[in-house]
């Protein structure tokens, strides 16, 4: 796979991103060990959005989504879990994608799933996939870069493929778990997927 390294395909709408995004991979290396993930859903954040942790001001905990495209920005929800957003549109302004699941390539050696857990379920989900792939505030900022611990990689020609030829499907629906813009259709995930978070 190629690694995803033009920032000018990241410096779009995070509409537009996010859709693109899916089927793409994230790759996680940590402690010599590499680990991958088919992006099966993602969800799209932008200025005009009041769900956007930017939405108001920037401050120090969302300086990064204000930055140039191409990098992770990394929040804590519920004082213990984290999520992974991707910076996309021009500096200076508030948008990002978060992942909101993966199907993963394998189960990373440091995960010890439970006897009644679904190995195609580890990921499913934002916070899931942080604690999976071990994503922490450490990594705020990080650029994506196959040279650092965290970068995407394109989608192989045969999901493009089967995109266009319509075996496979992105549905487009309500983002989850929020409060404001609930109603925004910003959500694309891969249809028949047992690894998205929820359908619908």
């Amino acid at each position: 796979m190629s690694p995803l390294t033009d920032t000018d395909w990241l410096s779009r709408p995070s509409t537009e991103v996010a859709t693109d995004l899916v089927g793409c991979r994230l790759v996680r290396h940590l402690d010599g060990i590499t680990c991958k993930g088919l992006i099966v859903e993602t969800e799209a954040y932008g200025p005009d959005d009041p769900a956007m942790h930017a939405y108001q001001r920037s401050t120090a905990r969302n300086q990064v989504i204000f930055g140039p495209a191409g990098r992770a920005y990394v929040y804590r929800i519920y004082g213990s879990y984290h999520c992974l957003n991707i910076v996309t549109d021009q500096e200076g302004i508030a948008s990002s994608v978060l992942i909101r699941a993966l199907e993963l390539e394998k189960i990373p050696p440091w995960v010890e799933p439970k006897k009644d857990s679904k190995p195609h379920r580890i990921a499913a989900g934002p916070g899931k996939l942080c604690l999976a792939l071990k994503i922490d505030l450490t990594l705020d900022g990080t650029l994506l870069q196959p040279t650092e611990v965290l970068w995407l990689e394109k989608r192989e020609p045969h999901f493009q493929q089967q995109l266009e030829a319509g075996s496979l499907t992105l549905i487009q629906t309500t983002r989850i778990g929020l409060t404001q813009g609930a109603d925004l259709p910003r959500r694309w995930y891969l249809s028949n997927c047992p690894s998205v978070s929820k359908k619908g």
